[in-house]
């Protein structure tokens, strides 16, 4: 693979792109929903969906992983981590979710397959290999007394380790009530956010509180992203399907509970997708170390229609326009915005290196009626660059 950019003298400004995976590369439809880790000892985690059909979510589908040893320069091979023939085609595999373990070296994992059993597994060599696989459902059932889901998925993107040790990550669920894939398939609205959380380094598992729950006001919140606070407090970033086109934020002292009132960020418009955060190393000059955030803002572009199943679903804003914005005061305003793919793209993930690169996985390009050309492309680029003029 070729990298592709601009570097400029040593310690300056620079980003540079390498495409991962085309569509149609190896029998596989389209390849979807990165994520992205480093682990305690350096190594960079790559994974994402290879999905086959015509790529829809329930599709079949293989989640593969790819490993960088020299700070996401050079790539292993992919291979596959969870194959969809482990379990009946007719039950995808989907929003896997690693995180990487600082205390233990443990990379833990959790996905879900047809939207309603949940599997956790855990790594003690660098993500080489992978424990088999065991249902954790039962902490999600915690919630059935207070909300009947038919539809539970973990992310997706990378989960958190707080300073503490403690493992965080959103799980929205579903009534699945929604009719937008069709007979035979549990919808994915109405919405809403909770969290779950480990103690003991992925040994069990427990329920938060409820997050977000829909209303007239935040409809449909889903999928999350987190982040702790230079003062330990855990925030989260949340995808809704509010026609106010903006992420919704809301925090907790600790990732399980008393979560405040939501609010929409003004600053953080989104034409409803997915999005990634992550907080950098400290950086000279900045009382706090800063924090990023990759998401479509572009909402200038067309409208967005797709067909899922027979039905044709109109958005007011097309997906395009991958940005990267900096807070340095905890996310209370964004100070820096720099264009990281202009035209068509969709889901992100974000980590940093253990040199202090950071490393942005995402999708790019777009389906048409002649051709699909969609690819997951890695830009590499520094803090310079984030902040440059």
């Amino acid at each position: 693979m070729k990298w592709r950019g601009e570097r400029h003298m040593e310690q300056s400004a620079f980003c540079e792109k390498q495409d991962f995976e085309k569509s149609g590369d190896r029998g596989y439809w389209v390849f979807r929903i990165p994520g992205l880790i480093t682990t305690k000892k350096g190594t960079v985690i790559a994974w994402y969906d290879a999905r086959m059909g015509k790529g829809s979510d329930w599709d079949p589908i293989d989640i593969v992983i790819k490993r960088s040893f020299d700070n996401g320069v050079t790539w292993e091979e992919p291979r596959v981590l969870v194959g969809y023939e482990q379990y009946s085609a007719a039950e995808p595999v989907n929003n896997l979710v690693l995180f990487a373990d600082l205390v233990t070296g443990d990379v833990h994992c959790l996905y879900c397959t047809n939207y309603e059993r949940l599997y956790y597994m855990k790594s003690d060599d660098e993500g080489a290999s992978f424990s088999e696989p065991t249902d954790i459902t039962s902490v999600m059932e915690t919630y059935r007394d207070r909300y009947a889901w038919q539809v539970i998925a973990p992310g997706p993107g990378h989960g958190i380790q707080l300073t503490g040790g403690r493992l965080v990550i959103p799980v929205w669920m579903s009534e699945g009530t929604g009719e937008e894939f069709g007979n035979g398939k549990k919808g994915h609205r109405p919405s809403d956010v909770v969290s779950i959380y480990s103690d003991d380094h992925g040994q069990t598992w427990r329920p938060g509180e409820f997050v977000v729950r829909t209303s007239d006001a935040i409809l449909h919140p889903n999928e999350t992203v987190p982040v702790e606070l230079s003062d330990g407090t855990v925030l989260f970033n949340v995808r809704t399907e509010s026609d106010t086109y903006r992420r919704l934020i809301v925090t907790s002292p600790d990732g399980a509970g008393t979560w405040s009132q939501p609010y929409f960020d003004e600053a953080l418009p989104d034409p409803i997708c997915f999005g990634s955060i992550i907080k950098l190393p400290e950086q000279q000059g900045y009382p706090v170390a800063p924090i990023l955030f990759a998401n479509l803002s572009d909402l200038t572009g067309p409208q967005r229609t797709t067909k899922v199943s027979d039905t044709l679903i109109v958005r007011p804003y097309a997906r395009q326009g991958l940005t990267i914005k900096a807070s340095v005061d905890d996310c209370r305003t964004w100070m820096a915005c720099k264009s990281l793919e202009s035209g068509p793209a969709q889901y992100s993930d974000l980590a940093v290196a253990a040199d202090g690169t950071i490393l942005c996985l995402y999708e790019r390009g777009a389906k048409t009626e002649q051709a699909d050309e969609r690819y997951l492309t890695l830009a590499r680029f520094n803090w310079a660059w984030v902040v440059e003029d």
